[in-house]
């Protein structure tokens, strides 16, 4: 089983970089899965109907969500029909949406759950008691397991990398939008990376025009961020192998497309 993941897409930039390299990297990896962090696509904060159908049409096929989930408040109107869409699952129990999907590839289930941090993050349930409920769900059906584990401090993700490790197949942590290079397999068999980095502009400061971001930090004052669409572009991701029987990893590779680091076929 291979699974394809693409970091944070942020804005316009971020879309336009899966439309151009998505085609490329399915036909270098041959993926038999590819899911996309979607929290960030619209503007840099949320997600859209039109949108989320966008990047379904540029290939993916689960999308996961992260702290931002909200914030364009159309996502009310159809995240319960979003059949390929994850939120974390750790939001309170009458939040719509859902935490966790099944996918069927090939007569073969793979378990996608999104959950969320809590250091320095909005309120909300235990991500680590929450995976206690969905790992009993999810192993009733499958083996081949993925976390989109959304969180802030470096910590958090690699104590909850630890916690789970032999329990699902990968643990992929999203939302500093700055990929790490600890990428590996953990003894039990998972495998886990701390960021997958995003997928938008290169020359920003997480996505957002740089300038506005120094300003920020020179005088202190409030400023309105907004994506930075006029530089260079990147792409972030891993592509993660997996043995289907057994629901472990075999390999895990980080994926880093811009102008320092071309693309190679």
């Amino acid at each position: 089983m291979k699974i394809l993941f693409l970091g944070d897409v942020v804005g316009a930039p971020g879309r336009k970089m899966v439309r151009e390299y998505l085609p490329k990297l399915k036909e270098k990896y041959k993926p038999n899965l590819t899911i996309i962090n979607g929290e960030n696509s619209a503007g840099g904060k949320g997600i859209t109907k039109k949108i989320y159908k966008q990047l379904l049409e540029s290939g993916a096929d689960v999308i996961t969500m992260g702290n931002h989930t909200w914030d364009k408040k159309e996502i009310f109107e159809f995240i319960d029909e979003a059949k390929n869409m994850v939120r974390p699952a750790n939001f309170p129990e009458n939040n719509p949406g859902k935490g966790m999907t099944f996918i069927n590839i090939n007569n073969t289930e793979v378990a996608v759950i999104n959950l969320q941090g809590r250091t320095f993050l909005p309120p909300s349930d235990d991500p680590f008691k929450k995976f206690d409920s969905l790992i009993k769900e999810a192993k009733k059906r499958t083996n081949i397991i993925f976390v989109d584990f959304h969180g802030e401090a470096t910590s958090e993700k690699q104590a909850f990398g630890w916690y789970v490790d032999g329990l699902v197949s990968s643990v992929v942590g999203t939302h500093t939008h700055t990929q790490t290079a600890d990428d590996r397999i953990l003894p039990k068999g998972t495998a886990y990376i701390t960021d997958v980095g995003m997928t938008g502009p290169y020359d920003s400061i997480l996505g957002m025009d740089r300038n506005v971001v120094i300003n920020r930090f020179l005088n202190g004052l409030p400023a309105r961020f907004e994506v930075d669409e006029k530089g260079r572009n990147q792409l972030n991701g891993v592509f993660i192998t997996i043995d289907p029987k057994s629901g472990k990893s075999t390999k895990i590779e980080r994926i880093i497309i811009n102008d320092d680091h071309p693309f190679l076929l």
